[in-house]
């Protein structure tokens, strides 16, 4: 079997602001905070990102600052995804442009496209920017839901390598392992199901917690890949409660109320998000100490 082209841990990073603006001190510790933490990746300006409420310019030096300071020693998925397939372009250009391994492209939201507008969505940017593409599958979030005979199609393009899977159905990947051959990369898009995701044959995650716990997601991803699965189990146990809490309020409230608790940046969002309730914050609290965070 071929080796796929991304494995293990990529957090979904957040932005930090202050007064308004990102900010680029902040997140340049937070991305060398996660490559000392020892995690297989890096995805910029996705969800977790806010990448809804930056602007294009804004978007683009994200991308360009994580590609700096990651410096080659992790691979860069940059979030270029639009419900506008000539902005996706753009966007999935500039990535390729400023040296990102691979792009991240959600599928439309909003519009919500039939099945053969979907493929022709991708099958538009594979033609478009020679850099390999991630599939983004988030129905909760997008009210569209790619299925695996369309996958089946993308998968036969060149730079359509791989999906990251936000749907939480296990057996729908068992499915498409076998629909897209084994060079398609599978990552999971949700930290409570990763395990279970792995064990179906996926290939790692794009992660959440690990903006958080980089350590210890990073710890349980080595455990899975290398097939130590009662280890991962036990490391599962201690993490789940976290994964849990980072969604009790809109995210990524609850994850920057963490990272701002451990000094890492301010608590900062962007309107329509707003900070975490109070309910959310105890029981982020309890669950980083769960995980040995704090």
């Amino acid at each position: 079997m071929s080796d796929p082209l991304f494995r293990g841990v990529l957090p979904a990073l957040v932005t930090p602001f202050r007064d308004g603006a990102i900010d680029e001190d902040a997140f340049v510790h937070l991305v060398e905070r996660q490559i000392k933490g020892g995690v297989h990746g890096l995805v910029p300006v996705g969800t977790t990102g806010e990448t809804a409420t930056l602007s294009h310019d804004e978007h683009r030096r994200v991308v360009e600052l994580c590609v700096k300071t990651a410096a080659g020693r992790v691979p860069v998925v940059a979030g270029a995804g639009s419900n506008s397939t000539t902005e996706a372009i753009e966007f999935v250009h500039h990535a390729k442009v400023v040296g990102a391994d691979a792009a991240l492209v959600v599928t439309p939201y909003y519009n919500r496209p039939s099945q053969e507008g979907l493929y022709a969505h991708y099958a538009a940017i594979n033609e478009a920017v020679q850099l390999p593409v991630l599939i983004y599958n988030v129905p909760s979030r997008t009210a569209v839901d790619i299925t695996n005979e369309t996958l089946a199609r993308l998968s036969k393009l060149p730079n359509m390598v791989g999906i990251k899977d936000a749907t939480g159905d296990l057996a729908r990947a068992s499915q498409q392992r076998l629909m897209c051959g084994e060079n398609w990369t599978m990552l999971s898009g949700d930290d409570l199901t990763a395990l279970g995701y792995m064990a179906h044959g996926g290939h790692g995650c794009i992660s959440v917690t690990a903006n958080v716990a980089p350590e210890q997601v990073s710890s349980f991803f080595n455990d899975a890949i290398s097939g130590q699965w009662q280890r991962a189990l036990y490391a599962q146990d201690r993490l789940i409660r976290l994964h849990k809490a980072l969604f009790t309020d809109a995210s990524p409230s609850p994850t920057k109320f963490a990272m701002a608790h451990l000094g890492l940046c301010a608590e900062d969002l962007r309107l329509p998000i707003v900070p975490a309730s109070e309910a959310s914050r105890k029981e982020v609290l309890a669950a980083m100490r769960d995980a040995g965070v704090i």
